[in-house]
């Protein structure tokens, strides 16, 4: 038990000890039972009762009933103000009636009250005593025999998850908790349940052997979603098993925003070592949103204690009132999400969706995925190990990580290499064969592109052909450190201002251009770059935002701001975005030549390289936008799309995308 402040409040002290005749005075009896409270001594405050009270309640009675209310309670900082000689009134010479007042704090905050102590001269084995009549009203207010106190939680909701138009990605629901009435379960019907549940006999048995349980009181053994009736009918068919409702978090968009919403469930001990202000048993975001946004969501529950009368309305005496989590609008169309989810259909991937103008991050896909509602009733062990265990990954968060960007980075390296002034768009590249190298200091390595061309190349027909040996030269002409201190200008080998944490985009391993060879690969999205899909639609509105590179926005609120500036020129973008279009118009994009859309893009598949140097899987990547409605960049990237013609399965599904939006739309 609690050790509790207390301040005692008296007049002069000889007045008091003395106003009824010296160390006998009835006063001095109520300052003894009072420190006795102080120090929750309840054996020391009975000691000073009346036989009367002492026969009506034992010693044990008293001690046991009122210890644990005060305990329940968290009754702290206890605070009594005792009469002065003025103060007391004397009914006769065996009765005196002592004013007192209380203050203290308890879990639903303060409490405080007036009342007068009945005081009886009685004979004891020591002569005669000032002894105190009892009443329950002494430690609470309204408070009388034969009632009870009760301390009632207010349950605050947590905040709510809604897109930009919004439409709910998180919001607060009821599942329904599956259990027994103790002692209304026989060992059969334990059998039968434990089958329909899925758990182990073994696991009811342990809950209804715990400390709290008594015969009639609900235990819960599992949570279901309110919408699984059969489940619900088939358990409370078997006698003994009953229902009670809960809550717990909806996710409306189920696995197709799984990893952008993440999910909720009970915090652990680690995390009630990391967090200040819950307690066990409590609810915590564990992923994405839900933990990005933890301290705005939260919410804090109310509390109140109200005496329970047999035949009278219960009266409150302290309230702490529940506070709401605060709601969050995020800048994601959760409409897009799904759809762009659809396309996957269960291969791995990941896609991002980015509004040039603004810098409103408006989709962020991961695939393979998981039903986060189902995280949020509480997943199994084993269920979770099974994920863990998929091959596929589905608990990977695609989205957070970074990728080789392929062919999709060549746009950015012609915007570095014309403003180092080291590329002439118009001045075409002599080029010849399908294979390239500086000199001979390479030895056997040499660039290679698809296809041969008869004419000079220039950058808008290199991009339509996606030449790997034109946009290594260009890296190559503009030098380690222009190329270098460029892509930084773009955002790469720096921190991403996006508030989700992602991974940084790198220009290397090192962060140098340790090798012309590196330097070359880097120039058409190999080597060692590595960029998330959402930095890389994000730079990608420079060619629509003249020049500007917003900065990443999640929260609705957020007003948009320039990122980067002037990264390229009008004329310059207007070279790269004609490039784009004939990618899709006639060259690698044009699946996704949509009638009645002009969409433009860019193409990459990137190597990845297995161990031991031998060859290993292929991403396609895919970005691209509307040339007539430039509304938002989509980089879409499909993984170990080898099989599949790399990009070509990339451009497929988002090609599939606008279709499905156009309609949409």
């Amino acid at each position: 038990m609690k050790r509790f402040a207390f301040f005692l409040t008296i007049g002069t002290a000889a007045v008091l000890l003395g106003g009824c005749g010296g160390p006998d005075a009835p006063e001095a009896e109520l300052k003894e039972y009072i420190t006795a409270w102080q120090e929750g001594d309840y054996n020391g405050m009975y000691a000073h009762f009346t036989d009367e009270t002492k026969s009506a309640m034992t010693e044990k009675q008293f001690v046991e009933q009122y210890k644990k209310i005060m305990t329940d309670i968290e009754m702290d900082k206890l605070e009594v103000k005792l009469p002065s000689e003025d103060d007391s009134k004397e009914d006769n010479e065996q009765t005196v009636r002592l004013p007192f007042s209380v203050n203290m704090e308890t879990v639903a905050g303060p409490v405080s009250f007036e009342k007068e102590a009945v005081m009886k001269l009685e004979e004891t084995e020591d002569g005669k005593e000032w002894l105190i009549d009892w009443d329950p009203a002494y430690l609470l207010p309204h408070y009388a025999e034969g009632d009870k106190v009760r301390i009632q939680a207010l349950e605050a909701e947590r905040g709510r998850i809604f897109d930009r138009n919004g439409s709910s990605l998180a919001v607060n629901g009821t599942a329904v908790e599956i259990g027994v009435n103790a002692g209304a379960v026989d060992e059969t019907g334990k059998t039968a349940l434990a089958a329909v549940l899925g758990i182990e006999k073994t696991f009811i048995d342990e809950q209804l052997s715990q400390s709290w349980v008594q015969d009639g009181y609900f235990v819960p053994l599992k949570t279901a979603a309110s919408s699984d009736e059969a489940l619900i009918q088939k358990a409370t068919a078997i006698k003994g098993v009953t229902t009670s409702s809960k809550p717990v978090r909806v996710y409306p968009y189920g696995a197709a925003a799984a990893h952008l919403t993440g999910y909720t469930g009970e915090i652990n001990a680690e995390e009630l070592k990391e967090n200040k202000g819950y307690e066990q048993g409590d609810q915590i975001g564990k992923r994405g949103l839900e933990q990005l946004f933890e301290k705005q969501l939260k919410e804090t529950d109310g509390v109140q204690i109200f005496i329970e009368k047999e035949k009278e309305e219960p009266v409150v005496i302290a309230k702490k009132e529940p506070k709401n989590g605060q709601d969050v609008s995020v800048t994601v169309d959760a409409e897009m999400q799904k759809t762009l989810f659809e396309q996957y259909k269960g291969s791995a991937g990941t896609a991002s969706a980015v509004d040039p103008k603004t810098g409103d991050v408006l989709a962020l896909v991961s695939s393979p995925s998981f039903d986060p509602n189902q995280f949020a009733l509480g997943i199994s062990g084993e269920k979770y190990a099974a994920f863990e265990k998929d091959p596929k990954q589905p608990l990977l968060n695609r989205f957070a990580a970074s990728y080789s960007p392929g062919s999709t980075i060549k746009p950015i390296t012609a915007s570095v290499a014309m403003k180092a002034g080291k590329l002439n768009p118009s001045e075409g590249k002599t080029i010849t064969g399908l294979q390239w190298q500086k000199d001979a200091s390479w030895g056997n390595y040499r660039v290679t592109r698809v296809s041969e061309s008869s004419a000079p190349v220039t950058l808008e027909s290199a991009i339509v052909a996606s030449d790997n040996i034109y946009f290594a030269m260009a890296a190559l002409d503009t030098g380690a450190e222009q190329m270098k201190s460029g892509l930084q200008s773009f955002g790469f080998g720096e921190d991403n201002p996006f508030i989700y944490p992602l991974r940084d985009s790198q220009i290397s391993n090192s962060g140098d251009f340790d090798s012309d060879i590196l330097l070359a690969d880097t120039g058409y999205g190999q080597g060692e770059v590595l960029t998330t899909m959402t930095h890389l639609a994000n730079v990608y509105g420079a060619f629509l935002n003249n020049g500007n590179i917003m900065k990443p926005l999640l929260l609705l609120e957020d007003e948009s701001s320039v990122w980067k500036k002037e990264m390229v020129t009008a004329e310059q973008a207007a070279l790269i975005k004609n490039g784009l279009r004939g990618v899709v118009e006639r060259g690698t994009a044009r699946a996704a030549n949509i009638d009645g859309l002009a969409i433009s893009g860019k193409t990459g598949t990137a190597e990845i390289k297995a161990e031991q140097g031998t060859t290993g899987k292929e991403n396609g990547l895919f970005v691209s936008y509307d040339a007539n409605n430039p509304s938002f960049v989509l980089a879409f990237l499909v993984e170990d799309a080898a099989g599949a013609g790399g990009s070509k399965l990339a451009v497929q599904k988002a090609g599939a995308f606008y279709q499905k939006w156009k309609v949409f739309n």
